[in-house]
């Protein structure tokens, strides 16, 4: 596909549309080659806590939704990051007239740490107009769910709110303990 190229699945509701992010959620992005590289490496790091965590957590039997849920933030976070770092190894650029292709390692678009991330699924659920009497946005087009994303950034997404939803059943205080923070200590 080329960049910007689309197919509409479900009409207007679920659409592939072919983006590269250079950046972090929405786009957002750090100072240059350096401050890529600088997300890159905090990337790897969290990667690896989170992986040592995961490690953790099924080691001392924490319950099973809370492992899965941990296990789709790491799974996501480090399909994000195996697709920035060598992305831009393995391709050519993306532009708008022509697909990226694969070509020799090292001769793609960009080094080690510094490609970008395929970003495909958008699904603009609600289209529409803000209305007259709204502050800032009056009269602005509107689309709910606009953000475009990947099977990773799903993974992180739906990992993180499970563990939010699920957070009283996965922290279960057991019967016959007492957690700090919930006890009462008393001294005379």
């Amino acid at each position: 596909m080329t960049l910007g190229q689309e197919y509409k699945l479900l009409g207007n509701w679920a659409i592939i549309h072919f983006t590269e992010n250079n950046g972090m959620a929405f786009g957002i992005e750090l100072g240059g080659n350096a401050g890529k590289l600088a997300l890159t490496l905090f990337r790897i790091v969290a990667v690896l806590s989170i992986g040592y965590g995961l490690i953790y957590l099924a080691k001392n039997r924490f319950h099973r939704g809370l492992i899965f849920g941990v296990a789709l933030i790491f799974a996501g976070a480090l399909g994000n990051i195996i697709d920035s770092s060598f992305y831009g190894l393995l391709f050519s650029a993306s532009d708008y007239e022509s697909c990226a292709t694969l070509v020799p390692i090292t001769h793609g678009y960009a080094d080690l740490f510094h490609g970008k991330v395929v970003d495909m699924f958008y699904f603009p659920i609600l289209h529409g107009t803000f209305p007259p009497w709204m502050p800032f946005w009056a009269g602005e087009e509107f689309v709910f769910f606009r953000p475009i994303f990947n099977i990773a950034d799903a993974a992180i997404s739906i990992g993180v709110v499970l563990i939010l939803i699920f957070q009283k059943k996965y922290y279960k205080e057991e019967e016959g303990t007492s957690n700090y923070l919930n006890s009462e200590v008393i001294e005379e």
